[in-house]
């Protein structure tokens, strides 16, 4: 029992941690580590976002595709699909060859039309002819569209859209700009809950496929590349759907009228690119496998 004299004893803590003291050197040394890693990200950034994809843009094939736009638009306004191919030719020579090489034409949206593909993804019924939704380029929506249905129904289809531009031609041919990708579902649009097809996100699957499709009916006299939305790991479309592309638009000169041809001129990229591209053909699979 404590005497009523004696003052109560202070509270203690539980234990009395004396702090830390960085030493001069190890501080400065911290210091020089947060600076050299600053300069890593700078120039990281700098390479990344505007040295390569300077160096990897090139138009020696067709300098008017230069200043083009790269992408479609929604009807919100919204950054669509990428363009990824284009075709030389007469809408004649355009339809004539992707008939040939197994495409059908898309119809119109109608109340017909978009109930026979409702029909046709509910009932999995075939519509090798159902319609596509609009996309914009040049102020207007696609002057041409095809489809080539994946199995019995309209829910899985490659399809591309195509906008004719006479300025953008070569010799007085017009230059069908399109954008081609492979439908895998039907669902709600990420970006506005509309219904719409998801696309698969390897876009330049459906641009070789295509044009190997074009290749294959012997109706390209010749093929290069041009500089498109540029190599893209992560990007998103007007639906929210998710996209990668190693940033090429491949240009295919159809042939004339009724005339085949068995094997197309191809022009090769510059060094630079071909080096791109086998940078992008080791990390595709690594995109691929992240893909839902």
């Amino acid at each position: 029992m404590s005497s009523p004299n004696m003052e109560p004893d202070p509270p203690t803590s539980a234990v009395d941690v004396p702090p830390v003291k960085t030493s001069p050197t190890r501080r400065r040394r911290m210091i020089r580590a947060l600076k050299v890693l600053g300069v890593v990200l700078v120039l990281w950034l700098i390479s990344a976002y505007v040295l390569l994809p300077a160096l990897w843009r090139h138009y020696e094939h067709h300098p008017k595709l230069a200043l083009a736009p790269k992408t479609t638009l929604t009807s919100q306004g919204i950054p669509g699909d990428p363009l990824n191919v284009g075709l030389i030719a007469t809408e004649e020579d355009v339809v004539h060859s992707m008939l040939l090489a197994g495409w059908s034409p898309a119809d119109p949206i109608t109340l017909r039309s978009s109930l026979r593909i409702a029909t046709s993804v509910i009932f999995k019924r075939p519509d090798v002819n159902a319609p596509v939704s609009n996309l914009f380029l040049f102020g207007r929506k696609q002057d041409l569209a095809f489809e080539k249905p994946v199995g019995n129904n309209a829910r899985r289809r490659h399809h591309v859209r195509f906008w004719k531009s006479a300025e953008l031609g070569s010799q007085n041919v017009p230059l069908f700009l399109g954008s081609a990708t492979f439908d895998v579902s039907v669902g709600l649009s990420h970006d506005t809950g509309q219904i719409t097809h998801h696309i698969s996100p390897d876009i330049d699957a459906q641009r070789n496929e295509l044009i190997a499709d074009l290749v294959h009916a012997g109706r390209v006299a010749k093929l290069y590349q041009v500089t498109g939305v540029g190599a893209t790991m992560f990007g998103r479309n007007g639906e929210g759907d998710r996209y990668f592309t190693d940033g090429e638009l491949t240009v295919g000169v159809l042939a004339v009228g009724a005339s085949g041809v068995e094997t197309p001129e191809r022009l090769a990229n510059p060094p630079l690119v071909r080096g791109k591209d086998q940078l992008w053909a080791a990390i595709k699979p690594f995109l691929s496998a992240s893909s839902p």
